[in-house]
């Protein structure tokens, strides 16, 4: 029997940025939006145009993004027209391929919130979606509301719908704004829908606030739904949005869900879920949920007696799924034999090839245990976890070497009699048996490093001058002012590729010069500058 195709369509960058201490720049949006994009997210709702001025520049060009790059806002204002209406121009203005609008669907809120009669709502649901169709792009119509609107008049929560289907939205949205449904309610209600409306029009939004954002989702698609939103690693605003994290793995690992659906991502893509996950938090400087269903360190950790027992005879005995299908890895917290699969799928997925048994391979493994032991974290760090990997195995050149550095911080009144701080760094370097001295002024410490260590390198100048900083993490890993600092710094070439790479230290400074030396190093790999 053919399979019924869902699609998926992520908030992260919209919902997720709502969530308390979440604030995206435009760099980390491209990120985030070009990881959601190869683990083959469907529409990727990645901000309000007109809302902020990253948002706006967001969409100020065409992404070319797989996914269907979707931009959100409001129907338009109760009281004007279309054309008079700044932000709905904003919206139809917006390098998009898909414009989701949000609509009020309970008549609680047309009569509180927007004060208009529920027919004016029903009229500007109606041109708002025209309007976008018009427009030549795809529509969606977020039904805001929409389950406590049902509960409170079913009939006009209804007619909110519809209206915006016959408009031509392609997707009508149930939203459970509160997030207060159960999954009970969710897939009655979900099931009443779809017989007025055809469940391949119809998704779904839930919000996590009784802890059911999952399995409402999955109710929903029992009901007849067939595009479930979320977010990735189920931020949004208050306790979030439903885990797309937990959802995807879900429908494609479980039987249930896999014979009868499927989605665009393929199990190649399912195996990258984990690190997607990894590199969202990074990118948040946050500390990854380590109990996470799937993609947490915990999730496939055994600690002690028989449970360790038994997985090593068979891991079906205590995992209900294999660790590698969502790029986890198994964890014997006793005697710790999982990692070596992994090690050798990164090593191919970097072009290099070595034997299983090669014992270099197991060294390595032992020396990435040995940095995470120490605050490393490679997981959005493919840069540095590359460079480590290729010295091990004897193949990475010595381009250059840093004999020493020095930074100088001054805080003095400048000539007009400002107080302004100064940053100095000094970066003595062998370049090709040449000492090279480099001085360098910045912002602060590190810009300062960065500048005079890329002043000058000899033959190797020309390979780095498109290098750029784009952004600068750090992460306190122990308590107090002597605390273990790691340090993720991001770098873009001229040809717009991205690259982490990480440095853990006591010093701050440290860790940020080791994170700028992978940088460069694994630029110049790259983009195969000759050996010395």
């Amino acid at each position: 029997m053919a399979r019924e195709a869902l699609s998926l369509y992520d908030t992260t960058l919209r919902d997720g940025a709502q969530t308390h201490g979440v604030d995206f720049s435009l760099e980390d949006k491209l990120l985030i939006a070009e990881q959601l994009d190869r683990l083959g997210i469907d529409y990727v709702e990645a901000g309000y145009p007109g809302a902020n001025p990253t948002d706006t520049k967001l969409y100020g060009e065409d992404r070319k993004f797989g996914a269907k790059f979707t931009a959100f806002g409001m129907t338009k204002r109760p009281g004007r027209s279309i054309s008079n209406d700044p932000g709905f121009q904003a919206l139809l203005a917006a390098q998009a391929d898909a414009i989701c609008l949000v609509g009020k669907t309970w008549d609680f809120h047309v009569d509180v919130a927007l004060g208009i009669t529920l027919d004016e709502n029903l009229q500007g649901i109606k041109e708002s979606v025209e309007a976008v169709v018009a427009s030549g792009r795809e529509a969606l119509l977020d039904c805001e509301h929409f389950f406590d609107g049902y509960k409170a008049n079913p009939d006009y929560a209804l007619q909110c719908a519809k209206a915006g289907y016959e408009a031509g939205a392609r997707w009508i949205v149930l939203c459970d704004t509160n997030g207060g449904t159960l999954p009970e309610e969710a897939e009655a209600i979900v099931a009443a829908v779809v017989e007025q409306i055809p469940g391949d029009h119809v998704g779904i939004h839930f919000h996590n606030d009784t802890d059911n954002g999952v399995a409402n989702s999955l109710a929903g698609v029992r009901a007849g739904a067939r595009q479930i939103q979320g977010t990735l690693n189920g931020l949004g605003e208050r306790c979030g949005n439903a885990n797309l994290t937990s959802i995807i793995p879900t429908l494609m690992l479980k039987s249930d869900y896999a014979e009868r659906y499927e989605t665009k991502v393929t199990p190649e893509k399912l195996a990258t879920l984990t690190h997607a996950s990894r590199v969202l938090d990074e990118v948040l400087n946050r500390a990854p949920n380590r109990h996470a269903p799937y993609v947490g360190e915990s999730a496939f950790a055994h600690k002690g007696g028989i449970h360790v027992s038994a997985v090593q005879k068979d891991p079906r005995t205590y995992e209900h799924v294999p660790p590698e299908s969502v790029g986890n890895v198994r964890r014997l917290l006793v005697s710790d034999q999982g990692g070596r699969s992994n090690i050798l799928a990164q090593l191919e997925s970097i072009g290099i090839s070595v034997p299983k048994d090669d014992p270099r391979v197991a060294r390595l493994l032992d020396v990435v245990k040995e940095h995470e032991a120490v605050g490393y974290a490679y997981e959005a760090a493919e840069a540095s976890f590359e460079l480590l990997a290729r010295r091990m195995l004897g193949n990475v050149p010595q381009f250059f070497d840093v004999d020493s550095f020095r930074v100088m911080v001054e805080r003095r009144h400048n000539a007009v009699g400002d107080l302004v701080t100064i940053s100095e760094a000094t970066v003595k370097a062998r370049v090709n048996g040449d000492t090279v001295m480099s001085v360098g002024e910045g912002n602060g410490p590190v810009n300062a490093l960065d500048n005079a260590l890329r002043k000058d390198l000899g033959p190797y100048q020309s390979y780095i001058d498109d290098l750029e900083l784009v952004d600068y993490k750090v992460r306190i890993l122990t308590g107090g002012t002597d605390a273990v600092t790691r340090v993720l710094i991001e770098s873009r070439d001229g040809e717009g590729r991205r690259w982490f790479t990480v440095g853990v230290s006591p010093n701050i400074v440290d860790a940020s010069f080791e994170a700028l030396l992978d940088s460069i190093n694994y630029k110049l790999i790259r983009d195969g500058a000759p050996a010395p």
